[in-house]
C-alpha cells in the first residue's frame, strides 16, 4: 500500500507544532531515535558498497578488507538494535493513527535498508571465499577439482573456472613472502575464512528480523487498510448529511 494513499493521516500529527504537546512524548523520542539510527545504518551501506568495489582490485589492500569487516560488524549490530526497537514500536498500545502511520514506514524502511545490506553481506562473503581460494592455490593447498587438501571448514564453490580466481591482493601478499612468513599468511588465510562463517552467521540471524518485520508489517498494513477505510466512510457520510 503506497504512503501516497494516506493524506488523511498525515494531517493529524502526535505532535501539535504549536504547543508542542504530544500524546506520547516516549513513542517520540523512540522513533525518532530509530529513525536516526537507520539513517546511519543506510549511509554504512553506502560506504561498504564503496569499499567492497575496490576488493579484489589492485587497489585491494589488508587496510582495506579491515575497515570493511569493522564496518560489517557494526552495522550488522547496528541492525539488531534498531530491529528490537521496531519490534517495539510495532507492538505499543493505543496507537493513534498517526503513530500507526509512523510504525508502518519505520518498518518498511527498516525492511528496505536491511535487504540492501543482506546484499552486502553476501557480496563480501563471496569476495573472501574468492581470496581464501587463490591463497589456497598460491600455498598449494587445493587440488586439481579445487578442493582443500587439509580438513579445512571452506568448501569453495565447484566449476571448471573456480581453480582460476586470481585476487590482486594475494598475488602481491605470495610474491613478497619468504618461507619464514608462511605461518603468518596460513593465519590470514584462517581469519578469512572465520571472517565467511562470521558473515553467514550474520546472514542468518538477520533473517529472523526479517521474518518479525514481514508479519508485522503485513498486520500494521491491514490495521491501515481498515483506518483509510474508516476515514473514507466518516467523510461520506459527513458529506451526504
Amino acid at each position: 500500500m503506497s504512503f501516497d494513499r494516506l493524506p488523511s493521516l498525515e494531517a493529524q500529527p502526535t505532535t501539535s507544532r504549536s504547543t508542542g504537546y504530544s500524546d506520547s512524548p516516549e513513542f517520540d523520542r523512540l522513533t525518532t531515535q530509530l529513525s536516526s539510527k537507520l539513517f546511519k545504518l543506510t549511509s554504512n551501506i553506502s560506504t561498504l558498497n564503496r569499499e567492497l568495489s575496490l576488493v579484489g582490485t589492485k587497489r585491494d589492500s589488508e587496510n582495506l578488507r579491515e575497515r570493511v569487516k569493522k564496518l560489517l560488524d557494526e552495522t550488522r549490530e547496528g541492525f539488531k538494535a534498531v530491529g528490537e526497537g521496531v519490534k517495539r514500536v510495532q507492538n505499543w498500545e493505543d496507537c493513534s493513527p498517526s503513530q500507526r502511520y509512523t510504525q508502518e514506514k519505520l518498518s518498511r524502511g527498516m525492511t528496505s535498508a536491511l535487504t540492501d545490506f543482506q546484499g552486502i553481506q553476501r557480496l563480501s562473503a563471496e569476495k573472501t571465499r574468492q581470496y581464501v581460494t587463490a591463497a589456497r592455490q598460491a600455498q598449494g593447498h587445493i587440488n586439481d577439482d579445487g578442493m582443500p587438501i587439509d580438513d579445512l571448514s571452506y568448501s569453495p564453490k565447484s566449476g571448471p573456472g573456480q581453480q582460476q580466481v586470481q585476487v590482486p591482493l594475494v598475488q602481491q601478499q605470495m610474491a613478497l613472502a619468504e618461507q619464514s612468513e608462511v605461518d603468518f599468511q596460513e593465519g590470514l588465510i584462517q581469519e578469512r575464512e572465520q571472517e565467511i562463517r562470521g558473515i553467514e552467521q550474520g546472514i542468518t540471524e538477520l533473517n529472523e528480523i526479517f521474518r518479525d518485520l514481514g508479519t508485522m508489517v503485513t498486520e500494521q498494513g491491514v490495521m491501515i487498510d481498515n483506518i483509510e477505510q474508516n476515514v473514507s466512510n466518516a467523510a461520506t457520510s459527513t458529506k451526504a448529511a
